[in-house]
């Protein structure tokens, strides 16, 4: 008989839903998981890329005449749009200066996208005031023109006169974002009834636009939210549940390495590249006369465990040194793949980190390199969570088979596969707690000398325990 006809309890990570775990077996319902973490985060997925928690962050992201303010021109519905719908809109200036614009209440590094069409007028000009951000885009031959204080800008061609546009840029202030018209390049429209045709507008955090999400009177958020389960397959394979302590990532801008990073000798980055995201938000970091390329040091003194940890690829040269607290550099060697890189080290008073190419680069040699993460009182690196502007906490997941029968009494065999990352010195780190009251339980957990704990607890009060050898 099989290991799976004998269970008493198997859960299937395929099967979730948000606070929901399934159990294959039992089938009634009494082995399902409930699950819960007040936080978003990110899993590897089936086909092995980064999954986020992703966000339109507009309101009335395609209903232009509700919240958005008009001036100096007039919107129109049902207009024939790039998706076969009667969903776009005629955009026509009445005089000078004509916008829509919808004020924003936060910061961080953003991309708006916006899909355009010309009509008497070959040009959309996108604006942010706040830090005075701006874009014009020519719909005529979809290319983009003249930017101002910007990180990058595409269009990318729908077919039939359609472009998505997007430009992506520091919010570092609040502020208005402006959707205007413009007769030519780097101006404003100076004449009335010019035209252009929008649909289906989003703003959201990274440096990239992803799918289109609509929203109405609140921000609406997709992906690994809230209470998400995460089914994870960085094993490859068979997925397994991803459940992880709380951390926090104290690097304030995990994917751009200008913001919130100080470069040395010169050296550059490129946005644009694919990530382990599957998305263009990678970046391409280029040795100036210096080779230690950037330093982070936005956060207080380090004087406990810290892990960094960074996911890198070779271009023309092949290896990449990590520092914290210039306690001395760790050298690793990349290939042609994305392969995340870590270190731990115990600092005393520094407060930075260190991103280098080895003593052999030469000014213009290159790699690539994208998710950079710092964990404080850590021992490990987990989960890669992303920062846009400032420093993020995933919170910790909690699961619970509150339905399942649980008292000492019956028959249970547990079968655990653990692995100790945690140094010698820490002990009572909890994998597992199966109770039913506090003095009815079998907890696993790390010892003080390097084993691990099998320790059962009694009705009357007493407790034995086992260990690994």
């Amino acid at each position: 008989m099989s290991l799976l006809d004998l269970a008493s309890l198997v859960l299937a990570p395929t099967a979730t839903k948000e606070g929901k775990v399934y159990s294959a077996i039992p089938d009634t319902g009494d082995g399902d998981m409930t699950f819960s973490r007040g936080s978003a985060a990110t899993r590897v997925n089936s086909a092995g890329l980064i999954e986020k928690e992703r966000a339109n962050l507009l309101l009335q992201s395609n209903t232009f005449d509700t919240t958005w303010t008009t001036t100096n021109a007039n919107i129109t519905g049902g207009q024939s749009g790039y998706d076969g719908s009667s969903h776009a809109w005629l955009f026509q200036s009445t005089s000078t200066l004509c916008r829509l614009n919808q004020s924003l209440s936060f910061t961080s590094i953003v991309t708006i996208s916006v899909y355009a069409k010309s009509g008497t007028s070959s040009f959309l000009f996108l604006e942010y005031l706040g830090t005075v951000s701006q874009t014009w885009f020519n719909l005529t031959t979809g290319s983009v023109a003249t930017t101002s204080n910007i990180i990058d800008a595409n269009m990318q061609s729908i077919g039939n006169g359609w472009y998505r546009c997007s430009m992506t840029y520091n919010q570092s202030a609040v502020g208005e974002l402006r959707i205007r018209i413009s007769d030519s390049d780097n101006s404003n429209v100076t004449t009335s009834s010019s035209t252009i045709y929008i649909q289906d507008a989003q703003l959201e955090q990274g440096l990239v636009a992803q799918p289109y999400i609509p929203t109405t009177t609140t921000a609406v958020y997709e992906g690994i939210t809230d209470d998400v389960p995460r089914v994870d397959y960085s094993g490859g394979g068979c997925p397994s549940l991803l459940l992880e302590p709380q951390r926090t990532n104290s690097i304030i801008d995990s994917e751009y390495f200008s913001s919130g990073w100080t470069k040395f000798g010169g050296s550059t980055i490129e946005v644009g590249y694919q990530s382990p995201e599957g998305l263009n938000n990678a970046v391409k970091a280029t040795r100036g006369s210096n080779r230690t390329l950037m330093r982070s040091n936005n956060y207080a003194t380090l004087s406990v465990n810290n892990v960094l940890s960074i996911y890198a690829k070779s271009g023309n040269i092949n290896k990449i040194s990590l520092d914290i607290g210039d306690e001395g550099e760790t050298e690793f060697d990349l290939t042609d793949e994305w392969q995340r890189f870590d270190i731990v080290v115990n600092p005393s008073t520094y407060r930075f980190c260190d991103i280098a190419m080895p003593n052999s680069s030469s000014s213009g040699d290159y790699f690539y390199i994208y998710g950079a993460m710092l964990e404080t009182s850590a021992y490990y690196p987990s989960s890669y969570i992303p920062t846009y502007g400032t420093s993020t906490t995933r919170v910790a997941e909690d699961s619970d088979l509150s339905d399942l029968p649980r008292t000492l009494s019956e028959n249970y065999t547990i079968f655990a596969e653990v692995e100790r990352t945690a140094p010698t010195s820490e002990n009572n780190i909890e994998f597992l707690d199966f109770e039913s009251d506090s003095n009815d339980r079998i907890r696993i957990m790390t010892y003080v000398d390097g084993r691990v704990r099998f320790r059962l607890y009694f009705n009357d009060g007493t407790n034995d325990s086992y260990f690994t050898t």
